[in-house]
């Protein structure tokens, strides 16, 4: 069982503790993965092999989160975090002590592995602490700070640079600091006390609309992410001009997530990720339509993508509801690892799309992934309003 929620003052201290926790690995995370990527690109290695890298780190998301509601168990909330913020700190630095690519696939390994358990672990303690009535307000401002502070690791490393040990050290003190929340609120987080047997078939059957939602925004969002660019390219946009089709969709999908978290707590969640899903599915099929160098394919971006991004918020709190104690802690870890097998599948899916459509197929395999999600929502709102 969950151990009994603080009072309201430390309940809002521990939620807090919470998201200032994961804000400063976000900040930590947003530095690390363009700078791995720009010392694996200066030391020659092939782009298909820092693919490859990168992709190992979703690969040890898979692999770790049907652990973490055990190690949540037996060692507790802020022991969990403490360990993988140190391991996240060590391993970064170990990067820059060898050139050996294979070691720097086991880093990455365990680099996502600690990821995997920060995330796994500060969403539960949030969803666990968050007054069922504002559950979604408290996931929607977790979302806004996470997007943030996500946005704000580049802006550390162009202040640093990407030569020498200064953007190591820097990445190594800004997890460390992690710490630093997780010691204030460390009184007010969840112990979990029983063993949960929730399996990723077990919460897809319970919960469709959230669990699906983490598996579909980890598609739609790493495949908008990976092609986007290329889709303005090849539409005829300049390269600045691309890249800012891009800005503009993760400035929505900052924007969005507090109204829709708000709106949340007021309605159906289940309505509400239907909602979010139709309108992914019209934004990606009138993309093709619209002049790739006007305004009304920007605000087409800025709102769909935006909205779409709710698809984690909503469906964070959706499993909030949902579930208490272990079985939390268990649906967090499912979610999360459906969430990162969507961002292992979505590119190869939109590049492939884009193969055999150029460059529609961009918008045509959204477009399906999110229509997908529309009818098994569609179907579970029909059978349960």
């Amino acid at each position: 069982m969950l151990a009994p929620a603080p009072v309201t003052g430390s309940r809002s201290a521990s939620i807090a503790a919470a998201i200032g926790t994961i804000a400063v690995v976000g900040v930590g995370l947003g530095l690390t993965v363009p700078l791995l990527a720009i010392e694996m690109e200066s030391r020659g290695v092939p782009r298909t092999l820092i693919g490859l890298n990168t992709a190992v780190a979703g690969i040890a998301n898979i692999v770790v989160a049907p652990f973490v509601t055990g190690m949540v168990r037996r060692h507790g909330v802020s022991t969990l975090l403490f360990g993988a913020l140190a391991l996240a700190a060590l391993s970064l630095l170990a990067f820059k002590l060898t050139s050996s690519f294979a070691v720097w696939c086991a880093l990455r390994f365990i680099a996502g592995a600690a990821f995997c358990v920060l995330f796994v672990v500060s969403e539960f303690w949030i969803n666990a602490a968050a007054p069922p009535e504002r559950r979604g307000l408290v996931m929607g401002i977790y979302a806004t700070a996470m997007s943030l502070a996500v946005a704000a690791g580049p802006a550390i490393l162009g202040v640093t640079g990407s030569e020498g040990w200064a953007p190591y050290i820097a990445g190594a003190v800004i997890f460390s600091a992690g710490m630093v929340p997780v010691i204030i609120g460390a009184s007010g987080a969840p112990e979990v006390h029983e063993e949960s047997r929730l399996s990723v078939f077990a919460l897809l059957r319970i919960a469709p609309s959230a669990s699906l939602a983490a598996f579909i925004f980890g598609a739609v969002e790493t495949g908008e992410m990976s092609f986007l660019a290329i889709y303005g390219i090849r539409r005829g946009l300049d390269e600045s001009s691309a890249a800012m089709l891009m800005t503009i969709a993760l400035l929505g999908g900052v924007v969005f997530q507090l109204p829709l978290g708000l709106l949340s707590d007021r309605m159906s969640r289940r309505k509400l990720l239907l909602a979010c899903g139709i309108t992914g599915l019209a934004g990606a099929l009138i993309l093709p339509w619209l002049a790739i160098d006007g305004w009304t394919i920007r605000a087409v971006l800025f709102v769909s993508i935006g909205v779409v991004a709710g698809l984690y918020t909503v469906g964070l709190a959706h499993l909030g509801a949902r579930f208490h104690g272990a079985e939390l802690a268990a649906a967090n870890s499912v979610f999360v690892m459906l969430y990162a097998i969507g961002l292992t599948i979505g590119p190869p899916l939109v590049g492939i799309g884009m193969d055999t459509v150029d460059p529609h197929g961009f918008a045509l395999t959204l477009a399906a992934l999110m229509a997908l999600y529309v009818a098994v929502v569609a179907w579970r709102v029909a059978r349960v309003p």
